[in-house]
């Protein structure tokens, strides 16, 4: 485990700006941190859900790409180790990870990531890493947007960390509308993604116009659950998505896993007001789609390491945390296994022994119910469980 314990003292002198401006400054154990894109979005569109730690003053605490020492926050080894996760896909596999606004940045910080922790070149030269705007061009991207930038550099390196050997495309809304955003999940699934990762979400409410965007059978698709807490948002709630959870993630010495998790107290989760129950999910109380399915890790205090941009044209390590970590990780699990499970895979009865079961930890007020409350089996914050040497497929 890095030394998140002291992570101000590793950054003193090396503050930066980065995040969304005037987001509060939230604490989690040891650890301060903020959003990455304006968590008061308004109707119609969608905000990532990345949290990057800072002081506690909200300012970003960065570590340039010049240290010798690796950044703190987990690095893909640690994450391999806590999901007992050893596959490593093909470039046969394409994941698409799907952000809004332009990132011009996103192949070199991409390249940093997979230098300092040894994955293999994954370049526009090598053809495995691909970007595209959502009318499906390599080129004529969108403006540049810092926060969801940041968001992207996460994504990205998540599903490298799971996924070395994956082929990465990159398709860039051309801002975070609802609408936008759909045609670039469409885009993906033409331009022959395998699994697509989706790190935002907004208010359910407004949103069937754009749900069918969601559906492409035969490619699985990964959604973040929030990171406001106890609450259902889109695209989620979709059934035809997989809905990822967050944890906090501990090492734990001595025990036979190595690691342990908790519920994240700001993880998303609840029952949906709009979205029919799939016929997959048999949870007794919730009559509609509960959320979530899966999780992973995304407590800030337990963070990522990410190499990502902090203002413009500079780039620098930060940690992350947000379910934005947990849904592009759980999209490199499965690309990794071939991109070939589904949601029905997963709550199979013979499924279980893939997941680790997350059993304490709340992330609201529900009156203990499970559609808030860490417990035995399935629970919302959670889902099933964590990837337990991977995920049934």
């Amino acid at each position: 485990m890095r030394a998140f314990a002291a992570l101000a003292l590793l950054a003193v002198g090396l503050l930066g700006s980065g995040g969304a401006p005037g987001q509060t400054v939230k604490r989690s154990g040891r650890v301060f941190h903020i959003a990455a894109c304006p968590t008061n979005v308004a109707p119609g569109r969608l905000r990532c859900h990345a949290r990057i730690v800072t002081d506690s003053r909200g300012n970003v605490l960065t570590w340039p790409a010049a240290t010798t020492a690796a950044p703190p926050g987990y690095a893909p080894q640690d994450l391999r180790s806590a999901y007992h996760f050893t596959a490593r896909g093909a470039q046969a596999t394409i994941v698409a990870v799907i952000d809004a606004y332009g990132y011009s940045g996103a192949a070199d910080d991409l390249a940093v990531y997979r230098k300092q922790f040894h994955l293999p070149v994954c370049s526009v030269a090598n053809q495995c890493f691909l970007k595209y705007n959502q009318l499906g061009q390599m080129g004529n991207y969108p403006k540049q947007n810092l926060g969801w930038s940041q968001e992207t550099a996460l994504d990205l390196d998540m599903v490298s960390a799971m996924c070395p050997d994956c082929k990465l495309m990159l398709v860039e809304a051309n801002t975070d509308s609802a609408a936008d955003i759909a045609a670039a999940v469409n885009e993906a699934a033409a331009l022959g993604a395998h699994v697509i990762s989706n790190s935002y979400g907004g208010s359910e409410l407004y949103s069937r116009h754009f749900e069918p965007a969601y559906v492409h059978p035969g490619i699985v698709l990964t959604a973040s659950s929030g990171d406001e807490g106890y609450g259902v948002q889109f695209p989620a709630a979709s059934p035809h998505v997989i809905a990822v959870g967050g944890t906090s993630l501990f090492k734990a010495f001595g025990t036979s896993r190595g690691w342990y998790e908790v519920a994240w107290s700001d993880a998303g989760s609840g029952c949906s007001k709009i979205y029919d129950k799939p016929p997959h999910q048999t949870d007794p109380l919730c009559p509609k789609r509960m959320v979530a399915d899966v999780s992973a890790v995304a407590d800030p205090e337990t963070g990522v390491a990410a190499y990502a941009p902090i203002a413009s044209q500079t780039s620098s390590w930060v940690v992350f945390g947000g379910t934005s970590v947990a849904a592009p990780l759980i999209a490199g699990v499965i690309a990794a296994h071939g991109g070939v499970t589904s949601e029905q895979k997963l709550y199979k009865p013979s499924s279980q022994p893939g997941f680790n079961d997350v059993t304490i930890g709340a992330n609201g007020l529900c009156g203990d119910l499970y559609y808030c409350t860490a417990g035995p089996g399935y629970d919302g914050p959670t889902g099933l469980g964590t990837p337990n040497g991977g995920l049934p497929f």
